[in-house]
């Protein structure tokens, strides 16, 4: 493949990485005018206003700087980018181009190193296929051929960000109720309750019915699925059976006690769904959960290990949904939501709220032990994990398979290659520099 070829596959993101990890022949390299030019430091790269890299450091002929340094994909561009007006870009002391595409030399007396020939084609032809890849993950087949200390590593920070971005979702939560730890809970249970297709919906009617209002109410099951079902929009009817009928008429009553607004019923999605977890089948469990009563969350921060969660949290839906999956349709054969459901309220609620917990009051511990109760819980099982396992990765427990969710859905599915311990490693991988 030529240069010429090659060159378009070139983005300014890659350049940048070439650059500060010097993925580059560093032998021979002159400026434009035929400075011989050492890399002592890369620099550091800003994520601001201002020229790529500081705090470089630099061996131009005979002389050693120190500064900034200024990257184009071409010469031009530092005109074409009005860095020539820019007081900024005055004190760089090495402009560095792919392609020098100007007459003069130097870029305002600036000098000018040209990479084009230093760079490896390899580096560019593999990061083109993992741009252009259309595998399930970007690296495809040659994902498992990264070690096992770099993958154990990568797993360990993708979980902490994982677990991070979960929190500041919560966070939010905590602050719209007004710093209520326990109505928060309440949420983020009603939200993993409904996961995957109908998580929001969940958390739009656990925000429209206060847990306080819930908990006044748990000495009735009628009442509490009256409540859930009829806020759910699922109570409009007419019915034939005689129980959703009477939830009906509860509804309408406690409708005008707390003075509610119903949610619509479309907003609920049923196809290509197990039975098991329809909606109806979830809020019956959930109200299952809630007849616990108050200080749901006060519990949960005061227990150790996974069994004490899972007595908790694990409840079966009772009374007319033992053998329906959804009103005035009896089950012909009825499938019970499995422990499988808990274990995903635990990972998907309850530990981000632990760690959340603990990062806002500054008890560490609390962020521990979510981290190291994920390495106790087993891996899950959907169609993200299946197609890892068709490229050979595994999941151990929990821990593995949260971190794989947020590689695939964060960095493979955005093709951030760049920022994947495993990318880098295989556009490393072989190059002789």
């Amino acid at each position: 493949m030529t240069i010429v070829q090659i060159a378009p596959l070139l983005t300014e993101e890659l350049f940048q990485y070439i650059w500060k990890h010097r993925l580059f022949t560093i032998s021979h390299l002159h400026t434009i005018e035929g400075e011989a030019v050492q890399v002592l430091q890369p620099g550091v790269l800003n994520s601001n206003d201002g020229p790529d890299f500081s705090n470089a450091r630099l061996r131009i002929g005979n002389t050693i700087w120190a500064g900034n340094v200024e990257l184009h994909l071409k010469t031009s561009d530092w005109y074409r980018h009005n860095h020539q007006r820019d007081q900024r870009y005055q004190n760089v002391i090495l402009h560095v181009v792919f392609e020098h595409d100007l007459e003069e030399t130097t870029t305002q007396g600036i000098p000018c190193l040209e990479l084009q020939s230093a760079i490896p084609k390899m580096l560019l032809h593999r990061y083109a296929q993992l741009k252009h890849s259309g595998h399930f993950v970007p690296c495809g087949g040659n994902v498992a051929t990264v070690g096992r200390l770099i993958w154990r590593s990568w797993k360990d920070r993708l979980l902490v960000e994982r677990l991070e971005k979960r929190a500041d979702m919560m966070k939010e939560w905590l602050t719209r109720s007004r710093n209520n730890w326990e109505e928060c809970c309440y949420w983020a249970i009603a939200y993993s309750y409904g996961m995957p297709v109908n998580g929001d919906a969940f958390l739009k009617l656990a925000q429209s019915l206060p847990y306080t209002m819930l908990v006044r109410n748990k000495h009735n099951l009628a009442q509490l699925e009256a409540l859930l079902f009829g806020q759910a929009g699922m109570l409009e009817g007419p019915f034939t059976d005689d129980y959703p009928s009477e939830l009906q008429a509860e509804y309408r009553f406690l409708k005008r006690k707390y003075h509610l607004l119903s949610l619509l019923p479309h907003q609920w999605r049923w196809l290509r769904m197990r039975p098991s977890s329809f909606p109806s089948v979830r809020l019956a469990s959930l109200a299952v959960l809630l007849q616990q009563g108050r200080d749901l969350f006060a519990r949960l921060l005061e227990m150790k290990d996974l069994q004490h969660f899972q007595q908790v949290l694990f409840v079966q839906p009772e009374g007319y949904w033992k053998d329906h999956y959804r009103f005035d349709t009896p089950a012909v054969v009825m499938r019970r939501p499995g422990v499988m459901v808990t274990r995903n309220v635990i990972i998907n609620s309850i530990l981000p709220l632990l760690y959340l917990y603990g990062r806002e009051k500054g008890l560490p511990e609390y962020q521990e032990r979510a981290l190291g109760m994920m390495e106790t819980l087993p891996a899950e099982e959907n169609s993200i994990m299946d197609g890892w396992k068709k490229v050979g990765i595994l999941a151990g427990d929990a821990a593995d398979s949260q971190a794989l969710l947020h590689l695939k859905q964060h960095y493979c599915e955005e093709k951030r290659c760049l920022q994947c311990a495993i990318g880098c490693k295989l556009l490393k991988t072989g190059i002789s520099l």
